[in-house]
């Protein structure tokens, strides 16, 4: 009985991984055609701050040079527990500076649920809402292209998140290639078959309506994931713009990142639970790949821990019981199965930065450290399991300014 539900895991985690791939396919293609609007839609500018000072100045200069109409948009800014001159700075920049002080319900989940109940109470009412880190950076469009899916019919809305700092270090490369890989091979593949996207956290556009009939109630340390799901779950299905484009800061050291995958994944391990039943249940009721697709998503964190407990127990069973003593999927499949899987998956990372148009030679050599950011994965996974009712969050430290011409100087370059 242990052997077959060995192989049955097996050829789950395969299987899960060959839909995964051939579903990337789709985004090679880019859609060229994408039908521009007047100005139409006002939006409320939302930003989660908490002690951000040193880069908080940079994103206020930046929303002041929007290609958008200035009485068409506003900016608030939630300096949540803060201790700095965060607010100071925004309000120097002609921007709201909305102070929060709960102890109690920390971390930025609750900050946007506080923020928006204030929203609803102002004298302007806005037709959309924007969500951004205080460590962003937008491209001048950012406003113009959600505007396009906004009068288009979108209720949720995605943007294109980029990297901030790619070259800073090894571990920014690394980020830097994880997400132009998401960005055209899973996001852009998505949107290309007309499916759910997934919102990252940031750089997302919602309908004032939407949010007011849902509410917000994504208090978990993945508020993104979980508003993700409870939409796929309600029939709203996010949409991408591979063209409205966030730069987000990543952390310099291994340590940082560690810190901020850990949070990712005990969130998920949460959102998993919540979701991926009803969701999977749903599919099937409804014969929905779309709630599928979603449902097989939540439930990533699992497929990884999954893979790496299968994987050690092999491992041991060979190093100290002389195995395999029982079946691997190896004996089912020839040999060159597993090879072409790991070329293939080596290809796709470089195929995405090419067609991504990346032509710093610090990310292409970053490859070779690569896979020690991919492989670090799975212990930081089998940790947020046993930590996963953890609901600190983790603040990621600011070391440097970096402003959108910089940004752009280095892509163009």
């Amino acid at each position: 009985m242990l052997d077959k539900w060995l192989v049955a895991v097996q050829f789950l985690l395969a299987a899960v991984g060959v839909y995964q791939f051939v579903l990337s396919l789709a985004g090679i293609y880019k859609k060229k055609h994408h039908k521009q609007y007047e100005p139409e839609k006002t939006f409320a500018v939302l930003v989660a701050a908490h002690n951000e000072e040193a880069v908080i100045g940079a994103l206020m200069e930046n929303l002041k040079e929007l290609e958008y109409p200035r009485d068409m948009y506003d900016v608030f800014v939630i300096c949540d527990n803060c201790s700095d001159g965060t607010a100071d700075i925004v309000r120097a920049h002609g921007w709201n500076a909305c102070e929060r002080h709960n102890l109690n319900q920390r971390g930025k989940g609750f900050a946007i649920e506080w923020m928006l109940k204030k929203l609803w109470e102002t004298p302007r009412q806005y037709d959309a809402v924007i969500m951004l880190d205080a460590d962003n950076l937008t491209s001048p469009d950012f406003l113009s292209e959600m505007n396009n899916d906004l009068c288009s019919g979108a209720r949720v809305i995605q943007g294109y998140i980029d990297t901030k700092n790619p070259e800073d270090s090894w571990i920014t490369s690394a980020y830097g290639v994880t997400y132009w890989y998401c960005n055209r091979l899973w996001q852009n593949s998505r949107s290309n078959m007309k499916m759910a996207n997934f919102l990252g956290g940031t750089g997302m556009c919602f309908e004032s309506d939407l949010l007011k009939e849902m509410g917000w109630g994504a208090t978990s340390l993945v508020e993104d994931l979980e508003f993700t799901a409870r939409c796929v779950k309600n029939g709203v299905y996010p949409a991408f713009n591979y063209r409205a484009r966030v730069f987000d800061e990543k952390p310099l050291t291994f340590k940082a990142s560690a810190r901020q995958r850990l949070r990712w994944m005990q969130g998920h391990f949460t959102v998993a639970r919540r979701y991926f039943f009803p969701l999977l249940w749903q599919s099937i009721k409804e014969r929905n790949l779309i709630k599928f697709d979603m449902a097989l998503y939540s439930v990533t964190v699992y497929t990884v821990l999954l893979t790496l407990l299968l994987t050690v127990f092999m491992w041991v069973d060979s190093a100290l019981f002389n195995g395999p003593n029982f079946p691997t999927l190896f004996e089912y499949l020839p040999m060159w199965v597993p090879i072409v899987s790991v070329v293939a998956t080596c290809i796709a990372f470089v195929l995405a930065l090419v067609l991504e148009g990346v032509r710093s030679w610090k990310v292409y050599l970053s490859l070779i450290t690569f896979p020690i950011y991919l492989l670090s994965w799975y212990p930081i996974t089998f940790w947020a399991f046993f930590t996963q009712n953890n609901k600190v969050w983790s603040h990621t430290k600011h070391t440097r300014v970096v402003r959108l011409e910089e940004v752009q100087g280095k892509q163009a370059s």
